[in-house]
């Protein structure tokens, strides 16, 4: 169907019922009341709904309408409409936005139905076009759909406005020299097509009064859907709809949250699992779900230009940051891999083990009980599995690989500048201001808080509380296991491998990661909660916020316990006979004779692997299931009457928090492989696998799971850039920490270059050394095992003097010189790593040097192009005979602005 011709004056033209099922009804378009714009398209409907199916008597129509009646030949029959179409009726104007909204019959339909009429004549007053899709013609007989268009004349208009960059010719810097080692990456690499789908162009600015000077070789093309999109939605977010107990209201957002509209979304550009029919569609869609989204492409790189341009400039910084992120990961983790196998392979050398296994030495040595009155003595060499183990972890490549990480992380985000700088420059982004779509107030904000404000100590209280009962289940139930397996016949075989320490501990580590996960649902909720408490006055502080808090929260929340295993458990103990307790009740936990480096690993690696695939479950499987079962209710109708915007509709909603929750995730993980590193070498390796997984799992889901996101800029990562710095610097203070207090290493050290009294085995001796002696006798009454036998005297683990000692059970000078040690291993390691970061990112600049020049000579060559121009049009005026004061003076300005923009 033809279009109709465009008047200088703004027009309405909107849509009214008839009952003759081969006939549209046209309104008649009147002048409204701002005049000097283009009109709107006309609004088509289908004739085969009476007036009382349409909602509020066809929103947006004034009384004074005339109707116009259109031969059969014009009629549209969406059975010959493409399920696929992305396009109006006519199939020239291409769909920018879909509202869809349902009626509901309730006492407050009424109020709806005139927020809508009036929003939607706002809209069309603005300069967009709408077509409504009746209830009769959806799938469910339920569901309005509402298709928005944005003419060219809206399109330049807002383009100026938010500043939008287009190209003013094609970019003729020849490239940088290509490595060549390239030719070998060629298996990595995709299409070129596909990695760099637009040409390269200067750019500029959008400006109304300069599109001759633009490449613009088709209207309909030059701006890209995501760029409409987001347009569109500026304007949506801005519309008013009427004053409600004496405020202005406007936007989408609230006419959703109040149930006006049931959903807002750009529309994908066709089906993700083949092609359009449609010649004039892009097919990016399909494009990057064979190309990026499947996992069999694991191996391949992203095709960030063409994320950008489907997606927005936020959701490509997103998938760049992740994919640089794992490449990072890529070198810990073969480092980390290296250390852990050093370890396996010294297993045999380790002479603390070998004396903890040896009946002659560990089996000779009788332990003190690990809890009061139900547990028992027990030999040291009952520890033997796990005393191995130990040393896969802690040993000399421990030390190396703290600094080696804290070195890395440094190179991470120095190297992470410098490609986001690059993106910057090849994405339009180096004059980037937050457009004024983030920086603009937020409804929200109009309203006043009328409750107090939680305080987020408090709820932290919460998760402390929750790490205390974790702490008391672990003191609880260790004499439980240590009956049970003792009892039982059928643990006999493996009570080696599975000791009452560990299986403690791992049952622990579980409960802790059920209860972290419980919390996290609640604490999200606070969070967003405590957020909208205080009112942030624009977006982007609403998002700076919010992700600060739900940072903290998730930090204490995930961290507390590995915290405690590495930084407390153990250390406040005391001795037999004056041992330290918790609420005067419950004895400090003790770490196994080996250390509680183990221990550590084994909360590291429950709760970071169980984060990780509860967290793949959560993406993938859940909206699968969700889309799934509304497929399954969505198949009264043949396939080819269900539409575009119908398919879109049916898929999940990404969300304006949807990159958040994404960020939060993987910077969550940054601080499992730095804060504690030194305790799992392999950790960057888990990272590595799930990262990969994740890549494709993010990249599946938002193309096939999900509605078009609308598009938006981000010139970085954002606050998380500050996070990340953050947890770098904290990082080199817990490995160090670690190393010190919760690895043996030190202590080991010490006895191997100070107190060792074998010359020929320097470590032999040591594990006895370590141990001190304690009188059995000197039990308290409440302490005392109920088996006392004929034990005289136990062993634990500490540097006190023994029981005949005029300084009996007081601490001896070797724990001080170990203290001194582990003090001075801190201070020195942390100069270290630090020099070395400072002395790294002081070496590596921010911006490489070939960009920096590149935007230099672009902003030359911009500034040129505009001169001339500028030049151009004021010589056209002089020679058309038009003089007016100060044209001579213009000229001359224009010209030395050149010329000064040259020499620069």
């Amino acid at each position: 169907m033809s279009r109709l011709g465009r008047k200088e004056e703004e027009t309405l033209i909107e849509m009214a019922s008839a009952t003759d099922d081969n006939m549209v009804i046209l309104i008649n378009f009147k002048p409204s009341e701002s005049a000097g714009e283009d009109s709107n398209g006309p609004l088509y409907e289908s004739g085969s709904n009476t007036e009382s199916e349409l909602p509020g008597n066809s929103e947006g129509l004034s009384s004074t309408e005339t109707t116009l009646l259109i031969p059969d030949h014009q009629v549209i029959d969406k059975r010959h409409q493409s399920k696929d179409s992305v396009f109006f009726r006519d199939g020239v104007r291409r769909i920018d936005f879909v509202l869809s909204f349902v009626d509901d019959p309730n006492k407050d339909e009424e109020k709806k139905v005139d927020r809508r009429r009036e929003f939607e004549r706002n809209l069309q007053k603005s300069g967009l076009e709408l077509e409504t899709e009746d209830k009769k013609e959806s799938e469910n007989g339920k569901t309005y759909y509402v298709k928005i268009h944005a003419p060219w004349e809206v399109l330049i208009t807002y383009a100026e406005v938010l500043n939008i960059k287009v190209p003013i010719k094609e970019n003729d810097i020849p490239c940088t020299i290509e490595n060549p080692i390239d030719c070998m990456l060629s298996p990595f690499r995709l299409p070129e097509k596909v990695m760099h789908p637009d040409p390269d162009y200067f750019t500029a600015p959008f400006r109304k009064d300069r599109q001759e000077l633009y490449l613009i070789h088709d209207e309909s093309t030059f701006f890209s859907p995501s760029v409409r999109n987001r347009i569109v939605f500026y304007i949506l977010t801005r519309c008013p709809y009427g004053t409600e107990e004496g405020k202005k209201k406007f936007g989408i957002k609230r006419l959703l949250s109040n149930g006006t509209y049931t959903a807002a979304y750009p529309l994908h550009d066709c089906q993700y699992w083949k092609k359009s029919n449609d010649p004039h569609c892009d097919n990016e869609r399909y494009t990057l779900y064979m190309e990026w989204a499947r996992f069999l492409r694991f191996f391949k790189e992203q095709p960030l230009d063409l994320i950008r341009k489907y997606y927005g400039e936020k959701i490509g910084i997103y998938f760049a940051w992740l994919g640089f992120y794992t490449e990072m990961l890529f070198l810990a983790a073969v480092v980390g891999l290296f250390c852990f196998l050093y370890g396996w392979f010294t297993m045999d050398a380790n002479m603390s083990s070998k004396e903890i296994c040896d009946p002659a030495i560990g089996g000779e040595i009788i332990m003190c009980p690990l809890c009061d009155m139900d547990c028992n003595y027990w030999k040291l060499n009952t520890t033997c599995r796990p005393s191995e183990y130990s040393h896969l972890f802690d040993n000399v490549a421990t030390l190396f690989f703290a600094i080696f990480m804290g070195i890395w992380v440094t190179l991470f985000l120095e190297f992470w500048k410098r490609r986001q700088a690059r993106l910057k420059y090849e994405w339009d982004l180096v004059d980037f201001e937050e457009e004024q779509q983030q920086l603009q107030l937020r409804p929200e904000y109009e309203a006043k808080c009328t409750q107090k404000k939680k305080n987020p100590v408090t709820q932290i209280s919460l998760i402390i509380a929750s790490m205390i009962a974790v702490i008391l289940y672990r003191l609880s139930v260790y004499a439980a296991f240590a009956s049970i397996m003792k009892n039982t016949q059928t643990l006999q075989p493996i009570s080696g491998l599975l000791t009452p320490q560990l299986a403690t501990s791992v049952t622990a580590s579980c409960l802790n990661f059920v209860i972290i996960m419980i919390l996290n649902f609640l604490y999200e909720r606070i969070a967003i909660w405590i957020t909208d408490m205080e009112i942030p006055r624009t977006h982007l502080e609403y998002e700076n916020r919010l992700t600060m808090k739900m940072f903290l929260f998730q930090f204490v929340n995930y961290y507390s316990s590995c915290f405690y295993v590495a930084f407390f458990k153990g250390k406040f103990v005391g001795y037999p006979g004056k041992y330290t307790y918790m609420f005067n009740h419950w004895r400090n936990e003790e770490c196994d004779p080996a250390g509680c480096l183990i221990e550590l690993t084994t909360q590291l690696t429950i709760v970071m692997a169980g984060k990780q695939i509860w967290g793949n479950i959560q993406e993938a499987i859940v909206p699968w299931i969700w889309n799934w079962w509304g497929r399954q209710r969505a198949r009264c109708n043949p396939e080819n009457l269900y539409s575009r915007w119908e398919q879109d509709h049916d898929l999940q909603h990404f969300g304006p928090l949807g990159l958040f929750y994404e960020y939060l995730e993987m910077v969550i993980q940054f601080g499992f492989i730095t804060l504690f590193v030194a305790s799992f070498p392999l950790a960057p390796l888990l990272a590595l696998m799930n990262n990969i997984l994740e890549i494709r799992v993010d990249s599946w889901k938002l193309t096939t799971q999900f509605r078009r996101p609308v598009a938006s800029k981000a010139h970085s990562i954002g606050v998380w850039q500050e996070i990340l710095n953050g947890m770098a610097v904290l990082s080199v203070v817990t490995n160090a920490f670690i190393v010190a207090f919760t690895s043996d290493m030190i202590p080991r050290l010490v006895y191997y270059y100070a107190y060792s009294p074998n010359a020929d085995s320097p470590m032999s001796g040591y594990i006895n050394n370590s141990l001190s002696v304690f009188r059995v006798e000197n039990f308290s009454v409440e302490a005392r095992p109920k088996d006392q036998g004929d034990i005289v005297f136990c062993r634990y683990r500490d540097y006190r003097y023994p029981p005949d000692h005029e300084l009996k059970y007081s601490h001896t000078m070797q724990f001080w010189h170990i203290l001194a040690a582990k003090m001075a291993f801190i201070i020195i390691m942390e100069h270290v790593v630090f020099i070395v970061k400072f002395f790294v990112a002081w070496m590596i600049p921010d911006v490489p040097a070939d960009v920096t020049a590149r935007i230099k000579r672009e902003k030359f060559i911009t500034q040129k192009i505009l001169h001339e121009y500028e030049l151009n049009k004021l010589k056209e005026k002089l020679c058309q005979g038009q003089t007016y004061q100060g044209m001579e003076k213009e000229f001359i300005a224009t010209e030395g602005k050149m010329e000064l923009s040259q020499a620069m």
